[in-house]
């Protein structure tokens, strides 16, 4: 007999989305996490403001092994469909930069902006519980939280990934997958910042300093800033090329996106007897400028510098490589790329194919956005998905 139609496991976004649609459909939903109250993650992100979507979400913003796998979800449930939620429940937002939305005040506001949602829809939560034991027999997936078991004919996967694992964050999700013959993608850590090794210590001393850039790896490319650290590189720039990044290989930086080839060429006929070290000091920042040159070797006026020498300096400042030697790994990682393979997933329920009644949803499978609110939309929309499905 079972005693829920669904039991969600992970009350973070995608959990708490599909609990509250289906739920609202008439559904008898259990909505069960380990952690003590419901969407932990959504209240760190975004400083705190909770980035929640983005204007510009399109299916090739979205890592995956099959990069046609989130059209039908994103489709179906865009960024407009979850600013109406937010603007029913008159929560003021604004937009950053690069189509980014934010609360004009907390990130709690979308936390309890969810939770009325599923309030709405009769969802029962089991929050502080964890899971000891998931089988399945006769129709019906039984969940063990602590001494009770649960009963339902449908289970959704909502548990994310292993990313931030001081917020209680784990593998959960995979580990069940496997137990019902669903393959996973290797998990990696995405949105992360690199670490330098020895050889690029010089950069150590820039820790502090950021700068507008343009970074590129094979032939993804990124504008947007990036920041020298004590360990290595992060800034949105570098956070965004990371999800692409592969071990032991450079990304390319190019410090002066703005600047045509022979800017340098430019410069020394217009002030030539200015020192070289000036010139970039006044196009990136005296600390980066003296730091690049350091590594260049090359000093003077521009006056008395060939044209070849400025040509070559102006080309190494456009193609700077960097080879990570690694990066701040799941602790520092804002997202995972990897996870639940799509190939066992319907596009349209997020049901596994192999094991009827079984979802995966959220982070938990593998489709990870670039940064700025994009994991939330793909949380939103593939909740939604599937509590239109359950």
């Amino acid at each position: 007999m079972a005693d829920h139609d669904v039991i969600i496991l992970g009350a973070g976004a995608a959990g708490m989305m599909c609990a509250a649609v289906a739920g609202q459909r008439g559904r008898q939903v259990l909505l069960a996490d380990h952690a003590d109250a419901p969407g932990k993650k959504i209240l760190i992100s975004g400083g705190g403001r909770c980035n929640f979507t983005n204007l510009h979400t399109a299916p090739d913003r979205y890592l995956s092994a099959n990069p046609h796998f989130a059209k039908s979800a994103l489709g179906r449930y865009g960024a407009q469909d979850f600013i109406a939620l937010v603007e029913r429940y008159g929560i003021a937002w604004h937009e950053k930069t690069l189509g980014q939305l934010f609360c004009d005040g907390s990130a709690r506001q979308i936390v309890a902006m969810l939770v009325e949602e599923c309030a709405r829809g009769g969802v029962t939560m089991a929050l502080g519980r964890p899971v000891s034991d998931i089988a399945h027999g006769d129709g019906l997936y039984r969940v063990r939280l602590g001494d009770t078991e649960h009963r339902a004919p449908a289970l959704v996967l909502a548990t994310g990934g292993p990313s931030i694992p001081k917020m209680g964050a784990t593998g959960f999700a995979y580990d069940v997958a496997r137990q019902f013959g669903l393959a996973v993608v290797q998990p990696r850590p995405a949105l992360v910042p690199f670490t330098l090794g020895p050889d690029e210590l010089l950069f150590q001393s820039l820790s502090g300093v950021s700068a507008d850039v343009a970074v590129r790896w094979n032939k993804t490319r990124f504008r947007e800033a990036a920041l020298f650290t004590h360990r290595g590189l992060s800034g949105p720039a570098m956070l965004q090329i990371s999800s692409y990044w592969q071990h032991r290989t450079a990304i390319q930086v190019d410090f002066l996106p703005d600047r045509p080839a022979d800017w340098l060429l430019a410069q020394k006929r217009d002030r030539p007897r200015t020192s070289l070290r000036r010139v970039l000091g006044q196009a990136l920042t005296e600390r980066l400028a003296d730091t690049l040159l350091e590594r260049i070797g090359v000093q003077g006026e521009v006056g008395n510098l060939s044209d070849r020498t400025l040509r070559q300096v102006a080309a190494r400042l456009s193609d700077w490589p960097f080879t990570p030697s690694g990066t701040e790994g799941y602790a520092k990682a804002e997202v995972t790329v990897g996870g639940i393979a799509t190939a066992g997933l319907s596009s349209r329920t997020m049901e596994a194919t192999k094991a009827p009644g079984l979802y995966a949803i959220g982070e938990a499978v593998d489709v990870t956005g670039w940064l700025g609110g994009y994991n939330f939309q793909w949380a939103w929309a593939s909740g939604w998905a599937a509590g239109q499905a359950v």
